[in-house]
């Protein structure tokens, strides 16, 4: 079990404490849990005032924030910002990571085309195929199937039960949680020439992923009908996300869960979509851009704007909508007790 003291704490954010320094911590809670020997973090008003009925030794405090008047004597870690704080204290508390042992597990099926690095780790049961290159410290959990002609760079972690078919390419130092799917055949389909039926589009392109970005659980990235559909460097797609044939995204965007991109849309550069939003196929979102959850968004939108709503509009005129139609049961009650004194009249 990890423990540190207050002073070692502080030392480590970078901040200033306030209060009593000799305790020792040897875990991180929230507030309504957190035990005598715990750290919890405040990051706004609203948690401060929860702060008198929980039994936290330390809580880490945004410099802007109060504390209430019943906690002046217990110990604070002031600091600039209180969530970045709290990864840096999660990093000393986390268990150390289980790295697997660099080989080929037995079970392990490896075309003899393939190409490994130094101290790659190949999982029980994973499927490695013809042509297929992985880089140095790269790790396969169990039952990964890499297709043939991929490539991934070095220091990749690909989790349990990841598909990535044939041609895909990923950069340096991405992660790939369970389940995902790389490079399956976007959804394209046409009525067939007779009109008896539906027929198939072939997709001949591929996924190109860059470096440092994370992908969730079960989340799914199509290959492209030709081209390819590409991710950009320090992108993070959340889990449960689709990421159609074509789309174009660029760097350091945030995607959240179950949020859906159609195809042939492109993304600017660190765009952040709140979770379930929902983008139409060839429309263009800017950089900087913000997507409130749930947004629906049906057309393009200009650089460094925030939009939410259904259908989706920018964020100031999607509020006053809002408010309207709120006031919508009191205007028609007054609508209606006027045309009954109309009538009356």
């Amino acid at each position: 079990m990890h423990s540190y003291t207050i002073t070692q704490l502080a030392q480590h954010v970078g901040g200033q404490i306030a209060g009593p320094d000799e305790v020792t911590i040897t875990g991180i809670q929230v507030l309504d849990k957190a035990l005598a020997s715990d750290l919890s973090f405040i990051r706004s008003a609203t948690f401060a005032q929860q702060w008198s009925s929980s039994a936290a030794a330390v809580v880490l405090l945004a410099q802007s924030i109060d504390i209430p008047e019943d906690c002046a004597n217990r110990s604070v870690i002031r600091v600039e910002d209180a969530d970045l704080a709290l990864n840096k204290v999660i990093e000393l508390f986390a268990p150390p990571k289980v790295c697997p042992q660099a080989g080929v597990h037995p079970t392990a099926v490896v075309s003899e085309t393939a190409t490994l690095g130094n101290q790659v780790c190949i999982g029980p049961y994973c499927v490695v195929g013809d042509n297929v290159q992985i880089g140095d410290g790269c790790v396969l959990h169990n039952a990964v199937s890499v297709h043939e002609n991929s490539s991934i760079g070095s220091n990749c972690e690909i989790y349990s039960g990841v598909v990535i078919r044939e041609r895909t390419q990923i950069g340096h130092h991405v992660m790939i949680h369970p389940n995902a799917v790389i490079g399956a055949d976007g959804f394209g389909f046409r009525a067939s020439d007779d009109g008896q039926g539906i027929t198939k589009i072939p997709h001949i392109g591929n996924v190109i992923i860059g470096n440092h970005v994370e992908i969730g659980a079960n989340a799914c990235v199509d290959r492209a009908k030709f081209s390819a559909t590409t991710i950009g460097d320090g992108t993070k797609i959340d889990n449960l996300c689709q990421i159609a044939h074509n789309v174009q995204i660029g760097r350091c965007c945030l995607i959240a869960a179950q949020a859906g991109i159609a195809g042939s849309t492109t993304i600017g550069d660190g765009v952040q979509m709140g979770g379930q939003v929902g983008l139409r196929d060839n429309i263009h979102i800017g950089s900087g851009v913000k997507l409130a959850a749930c947004s629906a968004v049906m057309g393009d939108i200009p650089d460094g704007e925030t939009w939410m709503g259904i259908p989706a509009k920018e964020q100031n005129i999607a509020a006053r909508e809002f408010v309207a139609i709120r006031k919508l049961p009191e205007l028609l009650k007054a609508y209606k007790e006027f045309r009954k004194q109309m009538k009356n009249d």
